[in-house]
């Protein structure tokens, strides 16, 4: 039992999620900076060809003085100057390919930044089973990785009222209901709602910049508000939407099965019967009472 409590206390200990994402991207990114430098020395190698062309060129002409072979270093002349253009076309080449080659090395290491962000959130919104340790997962992701400086994840208490599990920078005694303002329509529709253009000037819970309804099996639980962002964000972007997509997917799934989990001293004793239910013809699902917000962690 002491080993289980400890154990349970060590996944609830929050990740660097800094360290996490720089060396999920370090990774992927070591090979593309090789194949870089590999193209940057054949552009040196190529310029010094060309320097050297035009040293032969220079001593070349200066012995022009001799009329015997006047003949041959003009047909000299003529082969380094073919041999020199096409260097300069070839140097030409390599410094656009080299350009293009540091462009795309750009474009994916911000495409592996935007896969570790998803992947840190995927894992970590399911790193634990503990209610408390799913709620400040999930606060460190809208924090963190989305830039939100005042939100509120809302969860139904009833069929026609929402209440806020958690927040930072509302009224956590805000209640909505389901269907009027921006909030309570997305919970009615299922439908998400994120304000276009950049996310400045700051909004409000009566006018959101964001809300992301929080769905298991197409039936919606409560909702993610963002109200506003910090300042040095100036734009959404893609992985921001696909960000509050996966958490309108994954949190409400986190938050049923840490909450499911929630008593049970002994996370082995859920097998049991499994054979049983695979057998058994399907049932509707049982719902467990409404969370409580200010519950303690048990």
């Amino acid at each position: 039992m002491a080993d289980d409590d400890r154990a349970h206390r060590t996944s609830d200990a929050p990740a660097d999620l800094k360290e996490e994402r720089e060396a999920f991207v370090r990774q992927f990114l070591r090979r593309g900076f090789e194949l870089t430098e590999d193209v940057l020395a054949e552009n040196r190698a190529l310029r010094d060809q060309l320097v050297r062309a035009q040293e032969d060129n220079a001593r070349l002409r200066a012995a022009l003085a001799s009329s015997d072979a006047i003949r041959d270093l003009i047909r000299k002349i003529e082969t380094l100057e073919t041999e020199r253009t096409e260097l300069v076309s070839q140097t030409s080449t390599l410094a656009e390919a080299s350009r293009r080659s540091e462009e795309r090395t750009s474009e994916i290491e911000q495409e592996l930044h935007d896969l570790a962000n998803l992947y840190i959130a995927s894992s970590h919104l399911h790193a634990t089973l503990s209610v408390r340790g799913v709620v400040r997962h999930m606060r460190e992701l809208l924090q963190q990785l989305l830039g939100a400086e005042q939100y509120a994840i809302f969860v139904l208490r009833d069929t026609d009222r929402a209440v806020v599990l958690t927040g930072e920078g509302v009224d956590e005694s805000t209640v909505v209901v389901v269907g009027e303002g921006p909030i309570g329509t997305a919970i009615a529709t299922g439908r998400s709602r994120v304000v276009e253009g950049p996310p400045q000037p700051p909004g409000s819970l009566d006018s959101p910049l964001a809300v992301i309804p929080m769905r298991v099996r197409e039936r919606v639980l409560g909702a993610i508000v963002v109200c506003s962002v910090f300042e040095q964000k100036e734009r959404w972007a893609a992985v921001d939407h696909e960000l509050l997509d996966l958490m309108g997917a994954q949190a409400g799934i986190a938050l049923v099965s840490a909450r499911l989990f929630a008593g049970v001293s002994d996370a082995r004793t859920l097998l049991s019967g499994l054979d049983a239910l695979l057998a058994a013809p399907s049932a509707p699902s049982v719902v467990p009472p409404p969370m409580d917000p200010h519950a303690q962690e048990r």
